[in-house]
């Protein structure tokens, strides 16, 4: 077992971890932060996005252990207050979703994306989600909610 500390959603939090479980497990299973969800298991659908130092990843590609002494974002340490983050509420206002099982992580990546190119093109939004899979909605509102939150959203 190895220890390790880090800040996840804004609370430290310290374990004891194999050193071989992997970041999204130990969110879910030990964190009990079951919105980062396990899609795949080989870093191809991105279901399980989450923000290490405020840059999205895939939490099924990196080890807790790798995490150890860092910060660590979940879907559920988006919204502040109560209030929802403007990217949620934009998936909210543009229908994005229909089983939701891609939505938490097409969530962070977006945050990280708008992050990275606050005023993106349609184009960009394609680009900068590739690597997240939705297998319901043809991604057609999903872009839509990512340029709604981005200010440059049309009908």
């Amino acid at each position: 077992m190895t220890r390790i500390e880090m800040t996840v959603d804004g609370a430290r939090v310290s374990d004891d971890v194999e050193p071989r479980m992997l970041l999204v497990h130990y969110l879910r299973e030990k964190l009990g932060k079951t919105g980062t969800l396990v899609g795949c298991d080989t870093s191809n659908c991105g279901a399980c996005t989450v923000h290490l130092d405020g840059h999205s990843v895939k939490s099924c590609n990196v080890l807790a252990v790798q995490a150890a002494g860092h910060e660590v974002t979940t879907i559920e340490g988006l919204a502040q207050g109560g209030d929802l983050h403007p990217v949620q509420e934009a998936f909210h206002d543009c229908h994005a979703l229909q089983c939701g099982y891609c939505t938490p992580g097409m969530i962070m990546q977006s945050v990280d994306l708008l992050n990275d190119n606050p005023h993106p093109t349609e184009e960009e939004v394609r680009l900068g989600l590739e690597g997240n899979l939705c297998r319901c909605t043809g991604y057609h509102n999903i872009v839509k909610a990512v340029l709604q939150a981005a200010g440059g959203a049309s009908s």
